[in-house]
């Protein structure tokens, strides 16, 4: 049983963890909060059970629903074994589990969120309030996933994990490198590419403003943001910014799109400058194309590239670096295609899907994955000590 975070990322980040699961042998379902729900979620072949979920914030009486709701469901089901990925089923979905009596637990840690990224006094409060819900929840787990050491560093030095012996190191969730298939480069202009959602902390505001000041003194290079834009959410960019940077006309934004791939395909160099990651999704899909990378030097992100290799690290949370790291392509653009060929080939050494779900697979230690070809010569990163 896969407790998601919401039906979308069930589909894009863990659709291809599913597939190799079945394969494996395995039975799966997954509880699905009822919030954003899509009806697409079915195309995965597993059993959906919709559970009420709060979508953000910190609500006793809607948490505990849910973690009742967990327990309800798993000692209807009865699974073998729970996974879970995202603050809320990670902690209640664990406990659910413990209380249930399921015997083996496991939990994915894909990044720390908003309130860790964004520092003020009600954030640091918090922080304390997940970190005490991380340590209960963690402690049902056998194993947990961790897809950066910045993050398994963290969660040692909180308390949240009290045994390093259960953290699994994975090179992020993988990319599909036959579906995200390495594309030739555009011809013509250079043309720089943000994907994610319009959130503060995924560095839209720096990328607009880099953006500016590059094309102050190269009118020929574009810069294409693509990600939906929601206000609902409490660090979502203000709307009065991003109907700015629409007016300004620097950035083409695209919305929200079903399928990256055509605009991966166009662009020259990949951006993203996030303030923290588990691992950017985006970024290996745009390494599995072939393109060129500039990320943040911070957790999650940082592992992505190898600098001056596959691409260029820059601070995050300020623009002049950024701009001068995509100034760098322009003045040299023979960077584009040698670092967009390196990004494959860490792509393929690392971060093919189908590796990472061994390493899961065979630490969950539920299948006889160990029996399949080249198991053996996958293996986690260690963890930094």
């Amino acid at each position: 049983m896969i407790f998601a975070g919401n039906a979308r990322s069930l589909i894009a980040n863990r659709g291809d963890l599913i597939r190799d699961m079945r394969a494996a042998g395995l039975s799966v379902a997954a509880a699905v909060p009822t919030v954003d729900y899509l009806p697409e979620v079915k195309e995965l072949g597993i059993t959906i059970y919709p559970v009420e979920m709060g979508r953000t914030g910190i609500n006793p009486l809607h948490d505990l629903k849910y973690l009742l709701a967990l327990r309800t469901l798993l000692r209807r089901v009865r699974p073998r074994a729970v996974f879970g990925y995202t603050i809320k089923p990670v902690v209640y979905g664990s406990l659910a589990a413990r209380l249930a009596g399921v015997p083996r637990i496991y939990s994915m840690i894909t990044g720390l969120g908003h309130v860790f990224t964004t520092e003020n006094a009600r954030n640091r409060r918090l922080q304390k309030i997940i970190g005490v819900l991380y340590r209960l929840g963690i402690a049902c787990n056998r194993k947990v996933f961790f897809q950066n050491p910045d993050d398994l560093q963290e969660f040692m030095d909180r308390g949240m994990l009290k045994d390093q012996g259960k953290a699994v190191r994975t090179y992020g969730s993988g990319v599909d490198m036959q579906r995200f298939a390495r594309e030739p480069l555009p011809k013509e202009a250079t043309i720089f590419l943000f994907i994610g959602r319009l959130l503060t902390e995924k560095g839209i505001a720096e990328f607009c403003e880099a953006a500016r000041q590059v094309q102050a003194d190269y009118p020929d290079a574009h810069f294409i943001a693509v990600g939906p834009h929601d206000a609902n959410l409490p660090h979502s960019c203000a709307a009065e910014d991003l109907e700015r940077w629409k007016a300004e006309g620097v950035v083409e934004f695209v919305g929200g799109v079903s399928d990256v791939r055509p605009w991966i395909k166009e662009c020259s160099v990949f951006v993203l400058p996030s303030y923290r990651e588990g691992t950017p999704r985006s970024v290996l899909e745009a390494m599995s194309m072939g393109r060129a990378i500039i990320t943040s030097d911070a957790p999650g992100c940082r592992e992505t590239v190898e600098e001056g290799v596959n691409g260029f690290l820059v601070p995050p949370r300020t623009s002049q670096p950024l701009a001068e790291a995509m100034r760098r392509f322009l003045e040299e653009p023979e960077h584009i295609a040698a670092m967009g060929e390196a990004s494959w080939q860490l792509a393929e050494r690392h971060y093919d899907v189908h590796k990472v779900n061994r390493v899961i697979l065979d630490a969950m230690e539920l299948t006889t994955w160990r029996t399949w070809p080249n198991a053996s010569s996958i293996s986690s990163p260690a963890p930094r000590r």
